[in-house]
């Protein structure tokens, strides 16, 4: 009881927060502190959310695909690369200045890039969130892959267990919070990295919706797709913490 009750409490004090933005923006609207044009209100946002709802979902629907595309690669080559580095320590040395040195490049200067030399089909765009994705995922994995307490790694060599036993048996299971929580982190860069390629060009996606808005000056429908990216963000991470739960029963289990 006392566990449900600090649940509810604990999600009660973000709630009343952003309650309390929404009362400041409405304030600020109704009394006309910024321009109508420039800062929609609050009604006036529902109000473009619901009449393009339908449109919204479409193109919601195509830059959900270009990040889950990206999201799958970048954590099928963020964990084979983050087992061959924690396997290699000349690798490692070798590769993870570089691996850094990677996320100093802003995205939205090598969008342009990859839509110079790939056009402006779905390629370059879920490359961009491959890139965008990669490095959360391949440096919290290879952070939990060599977390594992040397004495148990020891204790399987003395057992007669192969590299390949230790990391299966050993080492991905141990590394499971740490993937999770780079895993989350990547799952939100992925719909923004998917909005921003999608500024540069294309047919679909709530990247090309805010564009064309945003050129019509309607503000309350760019809003709209703000609000819209920021709920598809939290579904996509609320999945992934309900995956992380699923994946590891005895976590629940030793409480």
């Amino acid at each position: 009881m006392t566990r449900k009750y600090q649940s509810i409490k604990n999600k009660a004090y973000p709630a009343a927060f952003v309650l309390l933005l929404i009362l400041a923006w409405s304030l600020v609207c109704a009394l006309e502190i910024v321009p109508p044009y420039l800062l929609p209100s609050p009604y006036a946002v529902i109000e473009a959310l619901a009449t393009d709802f339908p449109l919204l979902l479409a193109h919601a629907g195509t830059t959900l695909t270009e990040a889950l595309f990206g999201l799958s690669l970048s954590v099928a080559f963020g964990v084979l690369t983050a087992c061959v580095m924690d396997r290699f320590d000349f690798l490692y040395l070798a590769a993870y200045p570089v691996l850094v040195l990677t996320q100093t490049i802003p995205a939205i200067a090598i969008a342009p890039l990859l839509v110079l030399w790939m056009g402006f089909g779905m390629a370059p765009k879920v490359l961009l969130i491959f890139i965008t994705c990669f490095f959360p995922v391949a440096v919290s994995t290879l952070s939990g892959l060599r977390s594992v307490d040397q004495d148990v790694i020891d204790l399987f060599r003395g057992m007669g267990a192969s590299p390949l036993q230790i990391l299966a048996r050993v080492k991905l299971k141990a590394s499971l919070d740490s993937f999770f929580a780079g895993l989350k982190l990547a799952g939100a860069y992925s719909i923004v990295g998917a909005v921003i390629s999608e500024w540069l060009g294309g047919a679909g996606g709530l990247g090309v919706y805010m564009t064309r808005v945003r050129k019509a000056y309607a503000f309350d429908k760019m809003f709209a797709a703000i609000i819209l990216i920021s709920l598809i963000s939290l579904l996509l991470m609320r999945l992934i913490e309900i995956i992380h739960k699923k994946s590891m029963p005895w976590r629940d289990n030793a409480k």
